[in-house]
C-alpha cells in the first residue's frame, strides 16, 4: 500500500478550467493498494473552494469533506465502466487522477449553495427583492412565486419622508 498527499490550490483549477470551481484550497490524501488484477485508490479530500453564490454571485466559501474510491484495471484500451471502475490501456501504464480528483469536489457542491443569512452582496438582494415575481393565490393574497428563495431582512428601514407626517395623525374608518 502507497499513500500520496497533494495540495490542490488555485493553480491546479486553473489549470483543470472546470466551470463549477475557480478557486480554493484542498488537502488531499490518496492510498493506492494493488490486487491481483487491479488498483484500488482511496480518496481523503478536506479544505475549502470559492464558488458563486446562487442568489447574489459574489463567491462564497464551500467546505469539502469527500471520501471516495477508484478502481483501475488493464485493459486494451480507455474506459470508464461505472462511476468507480476504470480500464487504461496495458501499454500507458498510468492514470491522471488529476480530473477525478476535481470531479470529487464537483460533485459535492450542492445544487444551491447561498451564503448564510444576511451575508449576500446587499445591493443585488435588493435588486432581487424589488424584480421578483408575485402571483395571487385562491383567497386573493399575494403570494411570493419564488418561496424557497429567502432574503434575510437587511436593514432596508425606509427613510422618513416628512411629506406623509401630516397623513400619519388621519383617523380613516373603514364603513
Amino acid at each position: 500500500m502507497h499513500t500520496y498527499e497533494y495540495e490542490l490550490d488555485r493553480k491546479f483549477f486553473d489549470a483543470i478550467d472546470g466551470d463549477e470551481v475557480k478557486k480554493g484550497n484542498v488537502k488531499v490524501t490518496v492510498t493506492v493498494r494493488r490486487t491481483s488484477s487491479s488498483f484500488e485508490f482511496h480518496f481523503d479530500l478536506k479544505g475549502v473552494v470559492q464558488v458563486p453564490c446562487t442568489r447574489c454571485l459574489d463567491d462564497m466559501d464551500q467546505e469539502v469533506d469527500v471520501k471516495n474510491r477508484l478502481i483501475v484495471k488493464f485493459g486494451k484500451e480507455y474506459s470508464e465502466e461505472s462511476d468507480e471502475i476504470v480500464i487504461i490501456p496495458e501499454d500507458e501504464g498510468e492514470i491522471n487522477i488529476a480530473w477525478f480528483l476535481y470531479e470529487f469536489i464537483a460533485l459535492t457542491i450542492p445544487i444551491k449553495h447561498v451564503h448564510p443569512a444576511g451575508e449576500c452582496n446587499r445591493m443585488i438582494s435588493s435588486k432581487l427583492r424589488k424584480h421578483r415575481a408575485v402571483s395571487t393565490d385562491e383567497e386573493g393574497e399575494d403570494v411570493d412565486v419564488a418561496e424557497e428563495v429567502e432574503f434575510p431582512e437587511e436593514d432596508d428601514t425606509p427613510i422618513n419622508d416628512p411629506r406623509w407626517d401630516a397623513l400619519k395623525g388621519l383617523n380613516i374608518d373603514e364603513n
